[in-house]
């Protein structure tokens, strides 16, 4: 039972109003005294607005804050919007860890990779786990994905019930793994559940998403009829694809070579973890080139247009070992993730240069999402049968449209939230009850840091417009003490006539006082504006102006 003036709270830090990066919070307890449970710990990637970024997390100011109360991390699957964080972030809480073993094989590598393997207590525990941390009952309930062992949580606490069901679609045949627990989570609704908080990436679309077995199917027919060498792209961590690719190999009379760093590393996964028992021998990529091009069959990384993964390479003529040629073809058993559309039909520009076939997913069944369409979530809710819905993973129009779903599938209390919303779940009624703030964490190299002290802002502009270096030596009483020097970099060499670097010595001349005498500060900003002036008037854009004085 619930004790006196306990709550059970949903605090979303990231995944929520976008996709990627999910980062959840569970607490419970009186105000200001909660117990808290963290569900997933994910990336999502830099793009063009953020030069440089490799990735991007949730800043977890607020639990770290709290981490004395933090009773640990539970991941639900293995995708990298999920775990990606966690080799990041994870010394900050020093929390312990609970995965399923595939999950926990790929968290495992990134904690090696970083040298910290052995500081992290990381728990390995059944696909239906039963766990009592603290104040939560807790149990993985199995579902299915485009990924091996994907997870449901239940989370019970006080007498109060949610379900977490992280990443999910129902797949009556999905290659690998078992099928969703239906009759687990129609128990679960029997005995009453306060609030699902539930995946909105596929709800605008109708229908459902479709079987993995079908896929199996499909590319075997689009690789049996080619007479060259065959090449299929697709998620790396998709291990269901992966299998069913290797099956295509073997009944259509081809040698499968897996190519990318990705691909290996979730091969080796599922090795251990006991996928792919029945997989054929392996070509190495050094040696396929020795092979028929009709008897090859690639599987490879790159399905998003990524230039250094392996499709990327071998569009472009870069790989060491793999090449593509005439009559070739490229099949692309993948979405095409919005955002990355100009990377991929750049890709796809590049194969068709090379006269290589290409198959996409528009028209033909060689793909499926691994997220719920509409008729799926219908029979969720009802199996789930909950008194308030969350929407979460998804933009703020799949947000909106879920919460509008749920509420014509007959759910009391739907509820659209917000990165940040402290929502509370029971007692009821479901609402949100305060804003914390809330933030991104970006890995610049090796560093990870804040917004406000990211540098994209100054490499937007660099990108832009370049920058004018101007170097001015002066004497102990500041005043000019030689001839400065002007470089320039990201600039035209010239505008016609006269060459770019010549128009800013004009006007660092100009800004400097006949009588040499300098107030650092001021002719610092009047080096600039007048650089910047002239750069504007000679070539239309103003760069960037970097001023040093050097004492001599």
């Amino acid at each position: 039972m619930a004790e006196q003036n306990s709550e059970l709270v949903f605090l979303p830090l990231g995944g929520t109003g976008e996709i990627g990066m999910n980062c959840n919070l569970y607490g419970y307890g009186p105000r200001g005294d909660r117990d808290w449970l963290m569900v997933d710990l994910g990336v999502t990637f830099g793009g063009a607005y953020e030069p440089g970024v490799d990735l991007i997390t949730a800043d977890i100011e607020f639990i770290e804050q709290r981490k004395d109360r933090l009773l640990g991390i539970l991941l639900t699957h293995g995708h990298e919007d999920h775990i990606g964080a966690v080799a990041h972030l994870l010394h900050r809480l020093k929390c312990p860890l609970y995965a399923t073993p595939f999950t926990a094989e790929l968290v495992k590598g990134k904690l090696s990779e970083r040298g910290i393997l052995d500081e992290v207590e990381l728990n390995i525990i059944d696909t239906d786990a039963h766990l009592e941390l603290g104040p939560f009952s807790l149990d993985y309930i199995c579902l299915t994905h485009s990924i091996a062992e994907p997870s449901a949580i239940a989370i019970e606490v006080g007498g109060y019930r949610a379900l977490h069901t992280g990443d999910w679609k129902i797949d009556p045949d999905p290659v690998i793994g078992r099928l969703t627990e239906v009759d687990r989570l129609k128990a679960l609704g029997d005995k009453g559940i306060d609030a699902i908080i539930c995946d909105s990436t596929n709800v605008l679309s109708p229908g459902r998403s479709g079987s993995e077995a079908d896929v199996a199917k499909n590319l075997l027919e689009a690789v049996a009829d080619s007479p060259g060498r065959v090449v299929i792209t697709t998620f790396a961590s998709n291990v269901a694809r992966m299998t069913s690719i290797a099956d295509v190999a073997v009944k259509s009379g081809r040698h499968l070579c897996l190519a990318g760093r990705g691909m290996h590393k979730i091969y080796q996964a599922a090795r251990k973890t006991g996928y792919m028992t029945q997989f054929p021998e392996l070509i190495e990529d050094k040696d396929a080139g020795y092979l028929p091009p009709d008897k090859l069959l690639l599987c490879c990384t790159g399905s998003q247009g990524e230039a250094n993964a392996a499709l990327g390479r071998m569009a472009n003529g870069h790989h060491p070992h793999l090449t593509l040629e005439a009559g070739d073809r490229v099949i692309f058993s993948s979405k095409m993730i919005p955002g990355n559309e100009k990377e991929i039909l750049s890709l796809q520009n590049k194969l068709a240069q090379l006269d290589v076939e290409i198959v996409t997913p528009n028209g033909t069944d060689i793909h499926v999402s691994g997220h719920p369409c509409r008729d799926e979530l219908a029979d969720m809710y009802s199996w789930a049968r909950p008194r308030a819905a969350l929407p979460v993973h998804g933009e703020h129009r799949h947000l909106i449209a879920h919460a509008a779903l749920a509420k014509e599938l007959g759910v009391p209390e739907p509820l659209r939230i917000h990165n940040g919303d402290l929502v509370r779940i029971a007692p009821g009624p479901t609402e949100v009850i305060n804003v914390v703030p809330t933030g991104r964490l970006y890995l610049d190299g090796s560093v990870l840091t804040s917004g406000k002290h990211l540098a994209t802002r100054d490499r937007r502009k660099l990108s832009e417009t370049g920058v004018v270096f101007v170097a001015v030596p002066i004497d102990q009483a500041n005043r000019l003490a030689g001839r400065f020097e002007v470089s320039i970099a990201g600039l035209p060499e010239d505008d016609g006539m006269v060459k770019m670097v010549d128009w800013a010595l004009d006007a660092v001349e100009r800004a400097i006082p006949s009588s040499g005498k300098l107030t650092p500060e001021r002719a610092e900003n009047d080096i600039r504006i007048g650089v910047r002036r002239e750069m504007a008037r000679r070539w239309g854009k103003k760069p960037m102006v970097l001023v040093s004085f050097i004492e001599v």
